[in-house]
């Protein structure tokens, strides 16, 4: 009678271990998951390309993981819990589970993933979100009221930001977008935020092929047939941060991207202006009542002496636009790109710009 009583109980303990390691998945289209910034989605998957682009998800339960794959191995991605972060992963490109936070109070929590990295690093595939059997998914968040969105280069993905060896590295691992100004100007006014920019990249003239016009408007920058519905998100603000990358590369007449656009001849100021003009024609088009911001900084694009902030001025003049300002960011006049302090700087000159002149 004892063992039969002993088996029984050994019988409960695996039964109830068994049950209560039941996992609840959340696909990728499931109502209650949300989304931020410019997503693709396909039949199986949510494809994260651009910086700063994020995943949520609220629920009762003491433990969360997501299943993902990447395209690379340079993709990185902040886990935020409840508003703060609290791990950052590195993904594979092998579909897997990733253990998100476990060990978690019975109450309500809310999970984020936020891409770090930009897209040249890879693209990414989401599937969904997985918790124990018990968990509850909850409804979505009440939605931001206010909408921003950057046009920008490295400046604005966070090259380097976090590496403080005075390398400037160009691993995904020191490349935080969360830290970057517009990260932060968007977080500072509780808006909903839409990153588009790539390292390297400028409007006349990259250090590769493609230039901004050419994939400004895409759903996934690695496709050109992915064009953008841009009825799905109209911002309050957009804000250009372009022209760094330019300004190097229009003085140099052997680099292969300046033969590529310009051949033996250097574009003169009424061909710069007028770019940069067509630029912003293309943004206004898609946004009748946006105000836009055109920047441009910290880096030595705004330094004493340079003429391309009067190209940004003058452009914007042209165009006679009351809702087409100009902010250009303080010069930070040290090495390489700018760091997480840099960043925080440029956000609270930026922030102090749209308080100043922008109501929305």
């Amino acid at each position: 009678m004892k063992i039969k009583i002993l088996l029984f109980i050994c019988f409960l303990i695996v039964f109830t271990e068994t049950v209560s390691a039941q996992k609840k998945n959340i696909p990728f289209n499931n109502h209650k998951i949300h989304y931020e910034g410019r997503i693709a989605f396909n039949d199986s998957t949510a494809c994260i390309n651009w910086s700063g682009s994020s995943i949520s998800l609220n629920f009762r339960g003491t433990e969360i993981s997501a299943i993902l794959k990447d395209a690379d191995t340079s993709n990185y991605y902040n886990v935020i819990l409840d508003g703060k972060v609290i791990s950052k992963i590195q993904l594979d490109t092998i579909k897997k589970n990733y253990l998100l936070a476990s060990g978690l109070s019975k109450g309500k929590h809310k999970i984020q993933l936020f891409k770090r990295t930009e897209w040249g690093k890879g693209q990414t595939f989401f599937y969904g979100f997985e918790t124990l059997e018990n968990s509850r998914i909850l409804s979505k968040s009440k939605p931001k009221k206010r909408k921003i969105e950057f046009y920008g280069d490295s400046i604005t993905c966070g090259y380097g930001n976090e590496d403080s060896s005075g390398k400037d590295s160009k691993t995904g691992h020191f490349e935080n977008n969360y830290l970057t100004y517009d990260a932060i100007t968007a977080r500072h006014f509780d808006a909903q935020f839409s990153c588009i920019a790539q390292s390297g990249i400028g409007i006349m003239v990259s250090w590769f092929p493609t230039t901004m016009p050419d994939i400004y408007d895409l759903t996934n920058p690695h496709d050109k047939n992915t064009k953008w519905d841009f009825e799905n998100y109209t911002p309050d603000i957009v804000v250009i941060n372009l022209f760094q990358n330019d300004s190097w590369i229009v003085n140099q007449s052997k680099n292969t991207e300046f033969i590529n656009k310009f051949g033996n001849q250097k574009p003169n100021e009424d061909f710069i202006i007028k770019s940069y003009q067509n630029f912003v024609k293309s943004i206004r088009e898609k946004y009748p009542n946006t105000s836009i911001i055109c920047a441009l900084g910290s880096m030595d694009a705004t330094k004493e002496g340079s003429k391309w902030p009067d190209y940004i001025k003058k452009a914007v003049a042209n165009l006679q636009d009351k809702k087409i300002y100009t902010h250009l960011f303080k010069y930070k006049n040290t090495p390489g790109h700018p760091k997480i302090n840099e960043h925080q700087d440029m956000a609270d000159s930026l922030i102090a710009f749209i308080d100043k002149n922008i109501k929305w």
